[in-house]
């Protein structure tokens, strides 16, 4: 879903975006007059990866209801949510669109998403069909803004070639932080221009996966403070950096920024890269990258711990939609278990709506996919206040500093602590 050098534009971008206007939510019926009436939706995502299931989706949606169009509008992560707040605000924005857990709070409670549940009441959507922490994080104060999409699993993704030259076993379900220390420093060739790992500064894909391994965490769970000075969090943190600063078996901070790290892995530039569950349908689309990367089970931390941080998306309505019955039709769909299954047996992602996780599974017969669902009963919480990106963005940026070597992690994560927590003060005046 995101690289880094997607993440830190986005942080540039966010950094210029201001607070999203509160709009009035719509209710009642469109003004297009119902289903009689042919009515044009405005759908936007931001993975072109899984444009091509979106769009099986949609077909079969329009099979259903010949009376309802819907186009897809697929914007790259660098600009998805600066586009989308700026349209939403201003009334154009699409019908309906992807969510993340970073900013359900943030539109809920901003204005740009309806709230669903009288649509779900009416039409007895059973909500209990998803993942339980996907529905919650979608709900803000009592009320469902999103109708659940998919949940994130992640894996160690290695390049079988590159292990073999070295002569080097492939990970597997025994290996914690010492043993990709140990193989990355073997997987190293200098001469050759390959690193054993890459370490990008990308919370999702990095810190998020091993500060809960060592029981540190990113905000409290009553969400009003920062766990960032914690000692087992600047653990969790100091384990990626080491591997740029210390063991010199992970490009730099510069060339993960200048180059995507999953191209550097699909490229044979670096042999181990931690994955996510939506990651190889973009992987096997190159083909060096399907003949020769494996998938093994995320590396637990120094004490066997797997626990993690996971995301999951929700396709959620505009407050502000003009088709408000048509755009739940399409809702309803999208949440359905067909649409599941499309995603699954395509190896997109893995479906929120539960039962389809073996079909993801056996999607792509190439990788071993079942790595991803077995890591999802490790899952924890996603980080999340209100206003998430106010301090999320500000941690990115401020931990440069670590990722360079210019100062100590712990020096680091103490002054992103005091962002955070002003930036949580703030939200709660």
């Amino acid at each position: 879903m995101k690289t880094v050098r997607r993440i830190r534009r986005r942080l540039l971008s966010l950094l210029l975006v201001a607070p999203l206007i509160a709009v009035a939510a719509c209710s009642g019926s469109s003004g297009a007059g119902g289903d009689d009436k042919q009515v044009t939706l405005t759908y936007a995502i931001w993975d072109q990866a899984q444009a091509a299931a979106m769009k099986q989706i949609i077909t079969e949606f329009h099979a259903k209801h010949p009376n309802i169009d819907v186009q897809v509008q697929v914007t790259p992560w660098e600009s998805y949510w600066t586009k989308l707040q700026t349209s939403v605000t201003a009334g154009t924005g699409p019908d309906v669109f992807w969510m993340t857990m970073v900013y359900a709070k943030y539109y809920a409670t901003g204005g740009g998403t309806a709230p669903l549940d009288d649509q779900i009441k009416k039409s007895k959507l059973d909500m209990s069909a998803y993942v339980p922490a996907v529905t919650k994080a979608y709900t803000v104060n009592g009320k469902v803004y999103g109708v659940p999409k998919d949940v994130n699993g992640f894996g160690l993704c290695y390049n079988k070639k590159l292990f073999d030259a070295a002569k080097v076993k492939y990970p597997d379900e025994s290996w914690t932080w010492s043993d990709v220390i140990a193989a990355a420093q073997k997987l190293t060739n200098p001469k050759q221009g390959v690193y054993g790992f890459v370490a990008p500064e990308a919370d999702e894909l990095s810190w998020y996966l091993t500060v809960p391994q060592v029981g540190g965490q990113v905000i409290s769970p009553d969400g009003k403070s920062s766990g960032y000075d914690q000692s087992a969090t600047i653990q969790g943190i100091q384990f990626w950096t080491d591997m740029i600063t210390k063991y010199h078996v992970s490009p730099t901070l510069q060339q993960t920024t200048d180059t995507d790290p999953l191209a550097m892995l699909t490229s044979g530039k670096v042999a181990m890269r931690y994955c996510g569950s939506w990651e190889p349908e973009e992987i096997a689309a190159v083909p060096y990258g399907k003949a020769n990367i494996g998938i093994a089970p995320l590396p637990a931390g120094p004490g066997g711990n797997r626990n993690y941080y996971s995301n999951g998306l929700a396709n959620s309505m505009s407050a502000k939609t003009k088709h408000p019955d048509q755009a739940w039709e399409f809702l309803q769909f999208l949440g359905s278990d067909r649409a599941a299954e499309i995603q699954a047996k395509t190896g997109t992602v893995i479906p929120a709506y539960q039962g389809h996780a073996d079909a993801y599974a056996k999607a792509m017969p190439e990788f071993d996919l079942q790595v991803f669902v077995d890591h999802l009963k490790y899952a924890q919480p996603f980080p999340a206040s209100t206003d998430t990106a106010a301090w999320r963005d500000a941690a990115t940026k401020q931990f440069a500093d670590a990722w360079t070597g210019k100062s100590p992690v712990a020096d680091v994560s103490r002054h992103v602590a005091e962002t955070m927590n002003a930036a949580l003060a703030k939200e709660q005046r």
